[in-house]
């Protein structure tokens, strides 16, 4: 077998939502690259069109579909256009997602529900669109993308630490009622991830420095570090991982204990 051959993902169908963002082009460029078919959903509808039509000057199948994750009709709608222009979909990868901060204490029923509505709703409302499908054939893989802060709440956050670990705890239950039917469903959680969405993080003299002082890796996560992540779970690799999440972190997950007061250290 090929190295590039490796995963078995040619010929699959995969489907990546908020693929016109940082880490959904470096899942839909990495599927392509591994000879899967990749249907491009997200609001953004000319960032799909333009990602198309780079992943297609590569020799990709693809589709472009504009889609509101948080709308049945919507994702409903997705899910037969690509039937009908790629074929069943083998592979989703649940990743839409949007930050709105702001403490609890002031924060509005508004901005919660929203919130909620692409992190959480969104990633059922697509399970079932394209995960139908899936059970019916016998066969199908799940990979959501919840966060770091699912298990280390992120202060001034909204709801976003809420709607991340209601991610990984859907997906668990997705895999315990899906399983039987030979569908998968894993959790990729990204650390400190450097994309479009946190890159204003950075402007501030500094903070490069001061967050890769943090972590045992000492860099800052890619794109690609989390879509490496996502095809593994993704593809037949992975076959009998169903339920589990994978932090890709660098390992800021264990730094707890170094940075408690210890005397003597």
């Amino acid at each position: 077998m090929a190295a590039q051959d490796w995963l078995e993902l040619a010929g699959k169908v995969a489907v990546v939502t908020g693929a016109a963002g940082g880490m959904g082009r470096a899942m839909a460029a990495g599927f392509a690259a591994a000879g899967a078919a990749v249907a491009l959903l997200d609001r953004d509808a000319a960032g799909c069109e333009a990602l198309a039509a780079e992943l297609a000057a590569g020799g990709a199948r693809t589709v472009a579909l504009g889609c509101d994750a948080t709308d049945e009709a919507s994702t409903t709608a997705a899910a037969e256009a690509v039937v009908a222009r790629l074929g069943p979909a083998d592979i989703l990868v649940n990743n839409a997602g949007i930050l709105r901060p702001g403490p609890l204490a002031s924060l509005g029923l508004a901005e919660w529900n929203a919130l909620l509505a692409v992190n959480l709703t969104g990633y059922l409302l697509c399970a079932q669109a394209f995960g139908r499908g899936m059970i019916e054939r016998g066969s199908g893989a799940l990979v959501h993308v919840a966060s770091i802060a699912a298990t280390n709440p992120q202060p001034r956050s909204g709801a976003y630490s809420p709607s991340k670990a209601a991610v990984a705890m859907l997906s668990r239950q997705l895999a315990l009622e899906w399983g039987p039917s030979g569908v998968r469903s894993n959790v990729v959680s990204p650390g400190l991830i450097r994309t479009p969405m946190s890159e204003s993080f950075y402007a501030t003299p500094g903070i490069k420095e001061r967050r890769e002082a943090m972590l045992p890796s000492r860099r800052i996560g890619t794109p690609t570090d989390i879509a490496d992540a996502v095809l593994f779970l993704a593809s037949p690799r992975a076959s009998y991982i169903n339920g589990a999440e994978i932090l890709v972190d660098g390992g800021l997950g264990t730094v707890l204990m170094e940075q408690t007061p210890r005397p003597g250290f």
